[in-house]
């Protein structure tokens, strides 16, 4: 599954920083890590197991900023399963 717009919609808002958070988008089960400015940056998703880890995709944000703060780069991107 790719991230579409209203996955991307989720994962753009700030959340704690430095946490891992467990949610449901659609028929999926989602968690995803934020960095210390409290953006996503890693997102697994899937079927969640008893143990609570997702088995599924993973994927991998490029966030990149300029000296000002200024978005250059923001994509994400799939890096293999997860399990």
């Amino acid at each position: 599954m790719k991230p579409g717009e209203a996955l991307i919609k989720i994962l753009s808002r700030k959340y704690d920083p430095l946490t891992l958070i467990n949610s449901h988008f659609k028929r999926y089960d989602i968690s995803f890590k934020t960095d210390q400015e409290g953006n996503p940056v890693l997102l697994f998703i899937g079927k969640a197991t008893p143990g609570g880890t997702i088995k599924g995709e993973r994927y991998a944000r490029t966030l990149k900023k300029d000296t000002e703060g200024n978005v250059i780069k923001d994509h994400w991107e799939l890096k293999g399963k997860a399990s």
